[in-house]
């Protein structure tokens, strides 16, 4: 008799994790994040609640990892060939590539796949420490530093001043975004990431 292959467990994870994965990020964004549960998760995945405590403490850790594995995907399809994750553009011209990603994240911000999510764990993160600092060190500290590595690199070039701290450049970009997003009274919009680059870089520009 010919021998049958033993189910591949690797597999059957893999297979259960995107499914908890994509219900608990199809939940918030249907739901919102305090009516999404464990069991609403699990019911979505076709998956036994057990299965998900055995990998997650909590609804809050689920999200984290469905956002991330989220992100890790888009930046993959994203990612020109042969290259891993999200690359910042240098085309030499600093302003036009500023106002490129600022776009982006204006899109990513009104995107309803990825607004909810963020939402929540930003939420969350202020209430449980562990959980915030994980979503500074997984999601927003590399993003910080591909803006860091930008500047420095105009920096060199001699686009902005020397004297310029790249870090605190960044938070003059990304935190007006962020600022008009939390608190939704004026609309997200690419003309408004463009004014904040031309603003900023004016005070960021090495004089003549």
């Amino acid at each position: 008799m010919p021998s049958q292959k033993a189910p591949d467990a690797s597999r059957r994870s893999d297979r259960s994790r995107r499914a908890i994965h994509d219900a608990a990020l199809a939940l918030v964004g249907e739901v919102g994040y305090a009516r999404t549960t464990i069991e609403g998760i699990a019911a979505r995945a076709g998956v036994g609640k057990q299965t998900i405590y055995r990998w997650w403490p909590s609804k809050a850790a689920v999200l984290m990892d469905a956002f991330l594995d989220l992100g890790a995907r888009q930046a993959a399809e994203s990612a020109p060939e042969g290259e891993g994750g999200y690359v910042f553009p240098d085309t030499g011209d600093l302003a036009a590539d500023l106002k490129l990603v600022l776009r982006a994240t204006v899109d990513e911000l009104n995107d309803p796949v990825t607004e909810a999510p963020t939402r929540a764990l930003t939420a969350e993160g202020i209430i449980d420490p562990a959980l915030g600092a994980q979503f500074v060190e997984k999601l927003l500290e590399p993003q910080i530093q591909s803006y860091v590595t930008r500047l420095r690199a105009a920096q060199k070039a001699g686009e902005v001043r020397e004297d310029l701290d790249p870090r605190v450049a960044v938070e003059l970009l990304i935190a007006p975004l962020t600022h008009r997003w939390l608190l939704r009274t004026l609309p997200l919009t690419h003309a408004y990431a463009d004014a904040v680059v031309d603003h900023t870089l004016r005070g960021l520009a090495a004089k003549a």
